[in-house]
């Protein structure tokens, strides 16, 4: 199997809010790794770079329906049911983007076509993980 190939990707608009101006946009890319079951990364296109997330892919899909996470990330429907907040916060600052629900909701639905919700351990090598971790110490 080519790795390359087993990837989900997308891109999606992100609007950066600000204080009493429009939402900024940012280009945003979303990834999700069978090898990886639990997670999505979202990539932000900025300026000076690109800022890397990664979070639970439960937590997006929760995040759509309902107020869910804590702490460096927090993701809910806006009062606007088409629109999903991210509020993203770090050592070096915080953030608070909104997402198009539909474009989010699509990729989740690729991902959970490759893998279905609740096989993520079949997926998972818990082995080559720790593995990972013992050739990086």
């Amino acid at each position: 199997m080519d790795k390359e190939n087993d990837l989900i990707r997308g891109t999606i608009i992100f609007g950066l809010r600000t204080f009493g101006a429009d939402p900024i946009p940012v280009r945003a890319d979303l990834e999700y790794d069978p090898e990886d079951p639990y997670a999505v990364v979202v990539a932000y296109h900025s300026g000076a770079g690109t800022v890397r997330w990664m979070f639970g892919r439960d937590l997006l899909a929760d995040g759509l329906l309902t107020p869910s996470g804590e702490g460096d990330v927090i993701i809910s429907p806006a009062d606007d049911a088409a629109i999903v907040i991210f509020a993203l916060s770090a050592p070096d600052g915080c953030a608070v983007l909104e997402a198009p629900a539909q474009e989010l909701a699509e990729f989740l639905d690729r991902t959970y076509d490759v893998v279905p919700a609740g096989s993520e351990p079949e997926w998972f090598d818990f082995d080559q993980e720790i593995g990972k971790l013992v050739t990086e110490s």
